[in-house]
């Protein structure tokens, strides 16, 4: 399997990274700290020299019951970024979080190379037609609702079997608009109750009937945390558990807060799938 970005072939042979780069003032773990521009590109560095194959940037906080904020309110966070990250770092690989079609255009006209859509363009119709147009790749996630609503939507009788039903309609749809390059991702506590999250997950090799790349996004999450009664900024060592677990399941991208970590752990994991052939 393979994207790709601006004329780049991505290849999927070794999982890849998608380090997160947050620039709202009220993400879940670490919004906020990214003050000023010397900060983000400091990060963006650190990111990269660590192994980050790609880079998110978000700038509408999508935890459970987040402040809703306008169209134009996130354009101004991301796009002056996009701009300062393409011209520091030419050859970057962006993807931008926004589940908004404008906010996709504004960040494609400035030089981002992939889109990451929480909604799968079920908030914004417009979406798959904009990322059709430009001929980027397209993350879609699978949630329920808007980020305000969907916490009292987390029930299905069987919560993998209708992700699984819910991507083959998206897929077919963005195949029938002329997109090329599509990953799916789960949406790991996005309308999910913590049994989901780890029902999901258990099952993840079942998404690898969609015959599309998989991102994991555990990072982390309160699936992590809650279940090991700790916070977020103490949730390392859980999610590099999970990682493994998502690598071992098939999962060919991972999108992170601590690229160093992910790295080692595609790394050991590449080491015991050589063992196994060998």
């Amino acid at each position: 399997m393979t994207i790709n970005c601006h004329g780049k072939l991505i290849e999927f042979n070794t999982p890849k990274i998608l380090g997160i780069l947050n620039v709202t003032p009220d993400s879940f773990y670490d919004g906020g700290n990214l003050k000023n521009e010397k900060a983000i590109v400091e990060k963006t560095q650190q990111m990269f020299q660590e192994g980050a194959d790609f880079i998110d940037v978000g700038g509408y906080s999508s935890r459970p019951g987040a402040k809703n904020i306008s169209i134009e309110e996130e354009k101004n966070r991301v796009v002056p970024i996009v701009k300062m990250l393409k011209k520091e770092f030419p050859d970057i690989l962006l993807s931008i979080d926004t589940f908004r079609s404008e906010v996709a255009k504004a960040c494609l006209d400035v030089g981002a190379s992939v889109i990451n859509d929480i909604a799968a363009s079920s908030l914004d119709v417009q979406m798959m037609q904009t990322v059709a147009q430009y001929q980027v790749p397209y993350i879609m996630m699978h949630m329920k609702g808007t980020p305000q609503t969907m916490k009292s939507l987390a029930n299905y009788k069987n919560v993998t079997t209708e992700v699984c039903f819910y991507f083959s309609e998206k897929i077919a749809e963005a195949r029938a608009l002329g997109i090329n390059d599509i990953v799916v991702d789960a949406g790991f506590g996005f309308a999910k109750t913590v049994v989901h999250n780890f029902e999901l997950l258990n099952q993840l090799h079942i998404l690898q009937q969609l015959d599309v790349p998989v991102l994991t996004g555990v990072s982390r999450k309160s699936m992590i945390y809650k279940t090991l009664n700790c916070t977020a900024k103490e949730a390392l060592n859980g999610t590099t558990a999970l990682h493994m677990v998502a690598l071992q399941k098939g999962s060919n991208i991972l999108r992170v807060h601590d690229v160093k970590e992910a790295k080692q752990c595609i790394l050991l994991h590449e080491a015991l799938k050589t063992a196994q052939n060998a």
